[in-house]
Order: C-alpha cells, then sequence, then structure tokens
C-alpha cells in the first residue's frame, strides 16, 4: 500500500475516499473530525471540517450558530459584545449593560461619547441648559431641580444678588441682616478681614471681627487695661463706672480673688478686707 492508502488513527483504507492530511498524516473524514474539530459553543456538537468555524477568544461556533444570546440574530460579519462568556448584538448588550440618558432615558450605546455627572449620564446631543437649550459639554454648569442650566442663564434665573458688590452668588453665598453676601465680600468694617466661618458682631448695622469691635468699643479692665468684650456671656465686674474681667478682680496686695467677697478700694486699687488694714 502507498504511503496515504490507510487512516492514520483507524487504519481503515482511504482508497476512493476523500481524507484530510495533517502534519504529513493522512486521516479519514471522521477521525479527523473526532480528534482536531473543535467544539461549538452553542450546539456543544463538533465542528466537521466541511462546516465554517467561526472564532472568538479561543471559542467558536457553528456558521449558524453564532447568534446573540439574547435575541439569537446571527452576528455574522455583525458587531458584538460579550457578558459572562455569551456573545451579544450591541443593541441587546446596551439594553441589557449600557448607561441610560438621565434626559431622554434611552440607551447610551457603546462607542459613542456621553457626558457623566454625580452618578447619571446623558447622551452629548441631549446635555443642554434647560433654559436656552445649548449644549454644555465641557463648559461650567449648575444642576438645579433635576435639570443643568449654563452658568448664565442660572445666574439670570436664579441667583442672589451680592449686598455689597451686586453680582450673582454662585456658591458660598452667606446671609447677614437678611441680605446675601459673597463670602469673599463679608468683610470686617474696619480691618476688612474675611467674617465667614468666623465669630463677628455688629455695631449700628456694620458687622466687625471681635477683635476689632473690642478695641474700638469694649471697656478696659481696669487691672491689665485689656478691652472686656461680655461676648458670649463672658462675665465681668463692675463698681463704680470700672470694669474687671472676673480673673483679674484680685485683692492688689495678695492677689486672692475678691468675687462674691468683700473689698475695699484705694484710687484705682482693691484690697481684701484683711490687706485693708495695713493701708
Amino acid at each position: 500500500m502507498t504511503e496515504h492508502d490507510e487512516c492514520h488513527s483507524c487504519k481503515d483504507s482511504l482508497l476512493g475516499n476523500n481524507y484530510i492530511l495533517r502534519d504529513d498524516d493522512a486521516f479519514c473524514i471522521k477521525c479527523y473530525d473526532s480528534l482536531f474539530s473543535n467544539t461549538c459553543e452553542n450546539c456543544m456538537k463538533l465542528i466537521s471540517f466541511s462546516s465554517k468555524d467561526l472564532s472568538y477568544k479561543h471559542c467558536h461556533w457553528h456558521e449558524e450558530c453564532f447568534q446573540c444570546f439574547q435575541c439569537q440574530h446571527s452576528l455574522v460579519n455583525k458587531p458584538f459584545m460579550t457578558k459572562d462568556d455569551h456573545v451579544m448584538c450591541t443593541e441587546c448588550f446596551s439594553n441589557a449593560y449600557s448607561s441610560k440618558c438621565h434626559e431622554c432615558n434611552k440607551t447610551i450605546m457603546p462607542g459613542t461619547r456621553k457626558m457623566e455627572h454625580k452618578g447619571n449620564n446623558w447622551h452629548e446631543t441631549c446635555f443642554t441648559c434647560k433654559m436656552c437649550q445649548q449644549l454644555i459639554g465641557t463648559k461650567t454648569f449648575i444642576p438645579k431641580d433635576n435639570s443643568n442650566y449654563c452658568l448664565p442663564c442660572y445666574e439670570k434665573q436664579f441667583a442672589l444678588q451680592c449686598a455689597n458688590c451686586k453680582k450673582a452668588i454662585i456658591t458660598g453665598g452667606v446671609t447677614y441682616h437678611n441680605q446675601p453676601w459673597h463670602k469673599y465680600c463679608f468683610l470686617c468694617t474696619h480691618c476688612k478681614q474675611q467674617l465667614a466661618g468666623q465669630r463677628f458682631t455688629s455695631r449700628d448695622g456694620f458687622a466687625f471681627c471681635l477683635n476689632c469691635f473690642c478695641n474700638l468699643y469694649s471697656k478696659k479692665c481696669v487691672s491689665c487695661s485689656t478691652p472686656i468684650s461680655g461676648l458670649g456671656g463672658s462675665k465681668y465686674i463692675s463698681f463704680e463706672e470700672r470694669q474687671w474681667h472676673i480673673d483679674c478682680f484680685n485683692c492688689k496686695k495678695c492677689s486672692v480673688s475678691l468675687v462674691g467677697q468683700g473689698f475695699l478700694t484705694d484710687c484705682e486699687d482693691i484690697f481684701c478686707p484683711e490687706c485693708s488694714k495695713n493701708i
């Protein structure tokens, strides 16, 4: 017999029959399919040498079995996506797994540009200003009541006007005397330091930081000569138009506290009864 007169595997005669050469060995059709053909991912049957074998990432299908897992439409010569080892047409994949547009509630198809903000997604053409309908794109915008506004439209429609500079307050405003202010416009009347986020007080309708208010308007302690603010409920001692900090109201000689105690005065000084005997 000649070199290719019999099947390399089953040894059956190949005379008058079709056979396939592989690495110089001849195989009958049956043996070749059983030894070398791939298994179809869909029907789990062998893909015979006479059938078209479609493959993707080490997976194989008969041409007629290469279908969308969801709708069963053929994917031959069509774009497709994969999910959990299943192949799907782009439409079914998008409906199942792609984002929905926050404006039109339609699927945002894979490969198309989308806009994202705080977990919401839009088609690029749906991401528009609620008022002027212009595309927002990458420009600054402000969300309000489930809609988006470009900056000029938001300022025109909603923004408060700063009592100081009369310009729109977009973020970070403060309210004082029922009027809105930018944080950077709400300043101490005297030193011009920003007051937002710190304690302040007012006099005659003007706002002052505590430092300036104390230096300008507070009484001075007889003992230490620093201002007595009296703000925030802090206590002080007052006697004959003179004032002392609680901690400063002490006997001039022995330094014992005279708060709630009897005392005597000698000009600007105060003494406990014991020390006053030696004056």
